[in-house]
């Protein structure tokens, strides 16, 4: 299936905002490419959902050969990328004496390295459709660092240097790269530390925590836009 309509790439896109996204984009009028790494169910039921020739893809990010293999998917089902969302991203807390360097090299390998082996495959998709949108999930954490949280932290602030870096190469190539901090959000990653959440409703200027549907309507507008790039948008009631 290949023609000239906006095409998207959600990595994670089974996960709480990826999810969001995926439905918000397909409402805008993209064809929606859904990347998950596990859980085939839930990634074809949403692509069936969503329709328009939605499809569901496997690959770890982590694996460039994998990311290889999802970029020549996307180029031989629809022919172009127009908009690519680094949403997948893992945590594994601890203090950081305690923290195993596997723990450590995993968060890093998905949400730094997943977003890197995605953006250097799916680039030249992007290009060759005259230029496109990146935009990788940042984090609070990735800001202002949280206790406990080392490795989520290094990875989603090397994501805010990459996304800048990246924008500063791809600008030539009609290529935007902004980064995005959701805020905290109950979705299932969130929602399993319920003591962070309860602290992030406390920091909140506004009692409360960030609303996925919001954050994705936020995100999908961003991938609209023609004269942005280089930014990190806090989409955000907490103080930085």
């Amino acid at each position: 299936m290949t023609g000239s309509g906006k095409t998207a790439l959600i990595t994670g896109g089974t996960g709480g905002l990826g999810s969001r996204l995926a439905i918000r984009l397909s409402g805008s009028g993209y064809r929606v490419a859904i990347n998950f790494h596990t859980d085939r169910e839930r990634a074809e039921k949403l692509a069936e959902r969503i329709g328009g020739g939605a499809i569901a893809i496997q690959a770890d990010v982590g694996d460039p050969a994998q990311v290889d293999a999802m970029a020549l998917a996307v180029a031989g089902r629809f022919g172009r990328l127009d908009a690519l969302i680094n949403c997948a991203g893992i945590t594994m807390d601890a203090l950081l004496v305690k923290q195993r360097s596997v723990q450590w090299d995993e968060v890093m390998r998905t949400n730094l390295t997943g977003a890197f082996n995605t953006m250097r495959a799916l680039v030249p998709v992007m290009t060759g459709a005259g230029g496109g949108h990146i935009i990788n999930i940042s984090s609070y954490s990735g800001v202002k660092g949280k206790k406990g949280q080392a490795a989520y932290s290094a990875s989603k602030a090397a994501l805010i240097g990459l996304t800048v870096s990246a924008a500063a190469e791809l600008g030539r190539h009609n290529i935007q790269v902004n980064a995005v901090l959701p805020g905290y959000m109950p979705t299932r990653m969130g929602a399993d530390a319920k003591a962070a959440m309860e602290r992030a409703r406390e920091e909140s200027f506004l009692g409360r925590l960030s609303d996925p549907e919001e954050a994705a309507s936020f995100i999908a507008a961003l991938a609209g836009m023609r004269c942005v790039t280089g930014q990190v948008y806090a989409v955000e009631s907490r103080v930085f």
